[in-house]
């Protein structure tokens, strides 16, 4: 699937239908798993229609048994043993942007 191609709100509609998708193969109602998240029915199928926050869906993913999918999803940042070696153990604290360029979004 190319989500690049989908609006924002196409992607969180696919995103919804997949959890809707998941909780049914998981044989879970729509109640049961408000029930066990500690959510609202509102919320459940909030989210499940492409709304929803992130928590909710957090909540959602660990009731059933899929908050793996986060790695796949947003992989953890690999560090190449140089840059590590540069860094001798300092983490990056913020973005350096792009100096002297402005952005598509700057109105200059």
């Amino acid at each position: 699937m190319d989500f690049y191609s989908m609006t924002d709100q196409a992607i969180a509609a696919e995103l919804g239908q997949r959890i809707r998708s998941l909780r049914l193969r998981r044989n879970v109602t729509q109640q049961q798993l408000a029930t066990t998240t500690a959510l609202s029915l509102n919320v459940i199928k909030s989210l499940e229609a492409g709304r929803g926050k992130l928590s909710s869906l957090i909540a959602v993913l660990r009731e059933l048994g899929a908050l793996q999918e986060l790695d796949q999803c947003i992989p953890p940042p690999v560090v190449s043993p140089l840059q590590l070696a540069r860094s001798q153990g300092r983490q990056r604290r913020r973005a350096s942007g792009h100096r002297g360029q402005p952005t598509e979004d700057s109105e200059w």
